[in-house]
């Protein structure tokens, strides 16, 4: 009788432990799908729309920050955010920022130029 209890809490332990690897890499193998060529938890700059439509990102950021990171200033850049949570402010070269929040993106027309970024954990501009 014992042999057959102690079988069983060995298959029991056995089951746990295959359903715990199980689990774990499941989630360990699950990603994010890019999103125009921008993985989460990205920030990515375009050098403009048609680049941003065609997936080739210029500059990736992916750390937060408590001050602006540089960032070449040019016009026309596209800004992709993939994080989930956190906004992203961009320093406008004439002044003023803009922010962008989670899981979106924007479209600068000539008239401005980012020279600024800044990942903050923040879910809300």
């Amino acid at each position: 009788m014992r042999s057959v209890i102690r079988k069983g809490v060995r298959l029991a332990a056995v089951g746990v432990a295959v359903a715990t690897m199980s689990v774990t890499g499941a989630t360990a193998a699950h990603a994010e799908a890019p999103t125009q060529g921008c993985p989460y938890p990205y920030v990515c700059f375009y050098v403009d729309n048609d680049a941003l439509l065609a997936g080739r990102p210029m500059a990736k950021y992916q750390v937060v920050t408590s001050g602006f990171q540089s960032v070449t200033p040019r016009p026309h850049y596209g800004v992709l955010n993939t994080r989930n949570d956190d906004v992203v402010h961009l320093r406008l070269q004439s002044g003023g920022s803009v922010c962008l929040g989670p899981n979106s993106h924007t479209v600068f027309t000539d008239a401005y130029s980012v020279n600024g970024i800044r990942i903050s954990d923040s879910s809300r501009c």
